[in-house]
């Protein structure tokens, strides 16, 4: 799309970049190669701090030599409780360079969940955050018997600590030094001992439907897939990424941590997940791959600073996103933009345009990268309107990532995109449910034969559970989830996805669940913004005193539901919402009914919103 959008660099082909058939020997390699320049910067006390490629490897070397010290023997399991933070990495890429498995958990999950996953792994190891992480590992330590040792990133406050079960990171990284003294090699005969038919990470899904479940992945898969995504969203040593996801979720691990490592582009870690919108100013990523959460929230926060604006400003904003949507449909369309048009967009972008960019943080961007959930087609063409590439890709934790991905000159909103290189994607005649089968494809769940039959077929299909469509392009459309169509009682099919999808591209609506099944008519469960609903409530004088009032304000319950008209209007009848309850809890990453990507999770919702939704039905 050279002719709407700065130059896009094409994906690279299928050549090595970095050889290396196992995690850590493309690190290893990498890092040789790379010794001078800076992989890793994080910002501690307002101050960004640069790791080099050779500070990094130093690292991984002396933490991999402790954990051979403390009896880490190959193949036995580790696991890291934090937020996404440098010593992650360095501590994960350490545990596969001492010939382990290395687990992730989320830092929102509580102590019994803790106990659940350290024992399902079998971890001897734990690595933690800080004191409250800390806090946590040691209220259930004693009830995960392979436990041998926790480590501490972060010792702030735990100076007098005296346990001989836990031992700081800068304790271990000195014990890694001794034991490298004594056997310097020790470590690299563990990296080439390692066969890519070896585990490599357990990834746990979220467990919306039960007990979280281990996805295991080898180094083949990952690599597989590593390589693979250097033909679609191509990156370079000189790109810039902004590393703010939870690491132990598919996406970063994958999309940040891994593929940075093997194209060398620089991960920069935000402060914490509070600072997102001031640190991507700041860093100005020249690709940034997120979650719609994110995306949806910058889009709200142009939105209410336009409503804020002089007239004047109003109007340029408005003049130049009409004339950056008529060349982005254009361009969609596969159809030429006239020379006129052009020089109004460049007008476009000089007049207000790139001045949201720069609000946002993705001025230098040369695309933008969405998954993990649906996202509304409007807010995709949003983006293209003001000149970046907003390229879905679809995938899951048992395809290491994605699986099919949007080409940059042929970006079709509400599309997935087509199946990736390494992978073939098919939609089951029967059922209309996607399949996908590759390299890529995990080797199963933990513990679990029964599930893992249930996931891969006889021919090595993996069922995602979502159902779709493809066209005669192969570009695949997502529907829904299996589980989740709706039914009404008049023997409707309703896909509550494309609903709740226009509805969250409200700037006041942050999430949404709809309700129907079985049922006369269709309901919805709303989580409003509360930023840019308390704004509206202060700007229109509607009083309030905690979150809770705010849901109930005759004023926001009228906001709310001019929101629902605009989307109604875009349904038929039979599909159109006729009664909404703003969910009055103001949820967190902590809270049960959220995913660690923020979704909320459909079947815990409807349970325990019961009461709520009967109401709606029997008013």
């Amino acid at each position: 799309m050279p002719n709407l959008w700065d130059a896009i660099t094409p994906p690279a082909d299928n050549a090595v970049v970095v050889p290396g058939d196992t995690l850590p020997a493309v690190f290893w390699n990498a890092a040789e190669r790379r010794a001078g320049q800076v992989w890793m910067r994080e910002k501690k006390l307002g101050i960004w701090r640069s790791w080099t490629w050779a500070q990094s490897a130093e690292a991984v070397d002396e933490i991999a030599h402790g954990l051979v010290a403390l009896g880490f023997a190959p193949g036995e399991r580790a696991s890291i409780l934090a937020n996404t933070v440098v010593e992650w990495v360095l501590a994960d890429l350490a545990v596969l360079s001492a010939g382990g498995v290395s687990s992730g958990i989320y830092p929102t999950d509580a102590a019994s969940q803790v106990q659940f996953l350290c024992d399902d792994s079998k971890s001897v190891l734990l690595f933690v955050e800080d004191d409250e992480q800390l806090d946590k590992a040691l209220e259930v330590r004693e009830r995960i018997p392979s436990l041998r040792k926790i480590v501490v990133f972060d010792m702030e406050g735990l100076h007098d600590l005296q346990d001989d079960g836990v031992i700081s990171l800068a304790a271990l990284r000195e014990l890694g030094r001794a034991h490298r003294q004594r056997t310097p090699g020790a470590v690299k005969a563990r990296v080439e001992a390692l066969r890519t038919g070896d585990l490599a990470i357990l990834v746990y899904t979220s467990g919306t439907t039960g007990k979280p479940k281990g996805a295991m992945h080898t180094h083949a898969t990952l690599v597989a897939a590593m390589r693979g995504y250097q033909q679609t969203v191509a990156q370079f040593e000189d790109d810039e990424r902004m590393c703010f996801l939870p690491l132990c979720h598919i996406a970063e691990r994958m999309g940040g941590e891994y593929f940075a490592m093997y194209t060398g582009s620089k991960l920069n870690f935000v402060e914490n997940p509070d600072t997102v919108p001031e640190n991507v100013r700041e860093i100005a990523p020249t690709v940034f791959t997120a979650v719609p959460r994110v995306w949806e929230k910058f889009y709200s926060a142009v939105t209410i600073a336009v409503g804020e604006a002089s007239r004047l400003q109003q109007l340029a904003y408005g003049w130049s996103l009409k004339a950056g949507m008529q060349v982005a449909d254009l361009v969609l369309a596969g159809r030429p933009v006239p020379a006129v048009l052009k020089l109004k967009f460049r007008v476009a972008r000089w007049l207000a345009l790139d001045n949201v960019r720069k609000l946002i943080g993705i001025h230098r961007a040369r695309l933008c990268v969405t998954g993990a959930a649906p996202i509304s087609p409007d807010l995709v063409r949003w983006y293209c309107a003001l000149g970046v590439p907003m390229l879905e890709v679809w995938g899951m934790t048992e395809t290491a990532g994605l699986a099919t991905y949007t080409p940059a000159d042929r970006i079709r909103p509400g599309c997935i995109g087509v199946a990736a290189p390494w992978n073939e994607v098919r939609i089951d005649a029967a059922t209309g449910e996607i399949l996908v089968r590759g390299p890529n494809v995990f080797a199963g769940y933990l513990n679990l034969p029964e599930k893992t039959a249930e996931a891969i077929d006889a021919e090595g299909w993996l069922h995602t559970g979502d159902v779709g469509t493809v066209d005669a392009e192969g570009f695949f459309r997502i529907t829904d989830r299996m589980k989740d169509i709706i039914i009404t009682a008049g023997g409707k099919n309703v896909t509550p996805s494309e609903w709740e999808n226009e509805l969250k591209f409200s700037p006041y609506i942050t999430d949404a669940v709809v309700i129907g099944d079985k049922r006369a008519f269709l309901t919805v469960l709303i989580m409003i913004d509360q930023e840019n609903v308390e704004k509206f409530a202060q700007d229109h004088d509607v009083p309030f005193s905690n979150y809770a009032s705010l849901t109930r304000a005759p004023e926001v319950r009228s906001l709310i539901q001019r929101e629902i008209d605009k989307v109604n209007a875009k349904f038929a009848r039979v599909e159109q919402v006729k009664k909404f309850h703003l969910i009055e809890s103001q949820l967190t990453a902590e809270d049960e009914e959220l995913t660690p990507t923020m979704k909320l999770k459909r079947k815990l919702v409807q349970q325990k919103y019961a009461p709520q939704i009967e109401a709606m039905y029997q008013a």
